[in-house]
Parts: C-alpha cells; structure tokens; sequence
C-alpha cells in the first residue's frame, strides 16, 4: 500500500472543511510530476493532509477512495484526479519546522521538493510523523 502527502491552503480547502464534505476529487494538479504521483495512487492508499502557505502542518489522515480518472476542471486529456476520504485527524498537528528539525525527515519529497502538491511518502518517514504527532503504532 503506497502512502502519500497532499498539500492544501486552509483558507482555500481546511482539513475541516475535508472532514465536513466526507470525501473530495483531488483536482486542478498541473504539475506534471504532481500528475504522475496522482496517477500511482491506489484505493485504500494512505494520505497525509498538509496545510500549506498557512499553518505548514500535517493536520490529519485521508485515503484514496477513487483512483485517477480525468480531471473534471479541464478538458486537457493529460490531468487527472483522485478522490479523497478523511480518516482521522492527527492527535498533535506535524509542523514543517518539526519535520525539518527531524533527521529521520531529511530526504523527505516534502522537505526535498517543498513546491510539489501531491509526493511520495516512505515507510519510514510515515512512521516517524506518526511518532512526531503521538501516535506511535498506528
């Protein structure tokens, strides 16, 4: 099972928000790279939610309900989507400064590639924000 980070700008979509709605499409990705971690997902994945620009913290847990299908906000071929299903909050929001400070973070893609939306989140580095956020085992 792939793990993941997608990043959003709480005043544009808030994990609160997210939770409210109950599942979202994940669209309007132009990176390319971004396209191609969208198109790696698989349904029951597991995704971190980032709040980016405002806030720079992992705030919960969602999960990939729907794999890559054409994005619906354009009519270029090339983009896709995913749906997205919150699954619990983080007990203790993961900052960036956090994450930065955290050795075991260094060669994170967030970390490494900080512009990117939607990256790759190893084993390892999943286990060790879980750890950050007080939740150890899960």
């Amino acid at each position: 099972m792939g793990k993941w980070l997608v990043k959003s700008e709480p005043f544009v979509y808030s994990w609160d928000q997210f939770v409210k709605d109950g599942k979202t499409c994940w669209d309007g990705v132009r990176n390319y790279q971004a396209r191609n971690y969208l198109q790696a997902m698989r349904k029951g994945d597991e995704v971190f939610f980032y709040h980016s620009n405002e806030g720079l913290a992992i705030t919960g847990i969602a999960q990939v309900v729907r794999e890559a299908y054409p994005d619906p906000t354009t009519d270029d071929p090339r983009w896709v989507a995913v749906d997205l299903a919150p699954v619990k909050p983080l007990l203790k929001p993961v900052t960036l400064a956090q994450m930065k400070a955290d050795p075991r973070l260094k060669n994170m893609a967030l970390i490494r590639q900080g512009r990117l939306s939607v990256s790759p989140v190893q084993e390892a580095e999943w286990k060790a924000i879980l750890e950050l956020a007080g939740m150890k085992g899960e």
